[in-house]
């Protein structure tokens, strides 16, 4: 029984030196003790107040960047549509150029056909002028080759002039 029933000497130093222990305890501890615990609950309230300023300068920097992607896009696709005009008007006056150069390539060649064609009725004409001329005097040879002949000949041809 005695360890359930203790003296009245131990009951009395041991809570002399609870009393003790609490005094230091509260005299030197407790209160670095508090401070310590107050300075952590101030920091995570500031830790706390600093995230959600971060949470808030996160979506302000989300929506920025979404706008920013709005802008970049429509920017894009004027880029694009002014592109797509460029090439467009480079391919019409591109078209344009061929078909003037074109134009001129058959007005060159028309112009050469011609002139060959025109040198080529002349020549043509030479020709036929010199056969005619080598035919006329073979016949006329022909016809001539006889005395009597060149006579009549005479005779007929100093008939017309007198008559002309």
């Amino acid at each position: 029984m005695d360890l359930v029933t203790p003296s009245f000497g131990l009951i009395f130093w041991t809570g002399l030196v609870f009393l003790c222990l609490l005094f230091v305890l509260t005299k030197f501890i407790w209160k670095p003790i508090l401070n310590i615990v107050k300075e952590r609950d101030r920091k995570i309230e500031e830790a706390l107040l600093l995230a959600d300023k971060t949470k808030e300068e996160m979506k302000s920097i989300q929506s920025q960047n979404e706008l920013l992607l709005k802008e970049a896009r429509v920017e894009r696709d004027q880029i694009i549509k002014q592109a797509k005009e460029t090439a467009s008007q480079m391919i019409q006056k591109a078209t344009a150029d061929a078909k003037i150069v074109t134009e001129k390539e058959i007005a060159n060649a028309t112009a050469i056909i011609k002139s060959e064609k025109v040198a080529a009725i002349a020549e043509l004409k030479t020709q036929v002028a010199s056969l005619s001329i080598e035919i006329a005097e073979k016949i006329v040879k022909g016809e001539l080759a006889s005395a009597d002949k060149q006579t009549a000949l005479a005779s007929k041809l100093a008939g017309e002039i007198s008559l002309n």
